[in-house]
């Protein structure tokens, strides 16, 4: 069974990583602290993460540099990253941060309920594709198990068959729910 998601917050700022717990631990996810772009890339080396909410303006590294490493690397770049900054230079600032490979801008201060909203949303996928790894695990199983019956070494695959279905159809069940819910938060 899937676990907690983890989430990756990176501000150089302690009462901002301390604001962002507070606002996300309604979610009941594993929150990482990183208060910079180096120590966020640390951390990426040996965790996976649902999904990165990432300062602009650090020390060091920025996080424009931070989300150009992050994107440039095979293992965490298809990760969502969403941008937090306190400081607005107009479109050309938020371009940039698109660019660097964001999925979302948003200039603190900035509606907890609409960050949390959205932090859910990549769990949510995070977990349904968690689920869709196991699925095809399952499934390369299941074959394994028919090829092996080919050959006279029978296994029973109805067990994991079964196992297959009952995940299968609560993923459909949990998709067309986030679906819905999609569509209900857009209007």
């Amino acid at each position: 069974m899937v676990q907690k998601a983890k989430i990756l917050l990176v501000d150089d700022r302690p009462e901002n990583l301390l604001a962002l717990e507070a606002i996300l631990s309604a979610l009941d996810q594993t929150l990482v602290r990183a208060s910079s772009g180096e120590e966020a890339l640390k951390a990426l080396l040996t965790d996976d993460f649902a999904v990165i909410l990432l300062d602009v303006q650090m020390p060091g590294m920025d996080g424009f540099e931070t989300a150009a490493h992050i994107k440039r690397r095979e293992r965490t770049r298809d990760i969502p990253i969403i941008f937090l900054t306190a400081i607005n230079h107009g479109p050309h600032h938020t371009f940039r941060g698109y660019a660097a490979g964001a999925v979302d801008y948003i200039s603190k201060p900035f509606d907890p309920w609409v960050l949390r909203a959205k932090v859910s949303v990549f769990v949510e996928l995070y977990m349904k594709n968690c689920q869709l790894r196991e699925q095809a695990a399952l499934l390369r199983l299941q074959l394994e198990g028919n090829d092996k019956a080919a050959v006279g070494e029978a296994k029973e695959p109805a067990g994991l068959l079964a196992e297959l279905s009952a995940r299968l159809a609560a993923v459909e069940e949990q998709a067309e729910a986030l679906s819905k819910q999609l569509g209900d938060e857009s209007t």
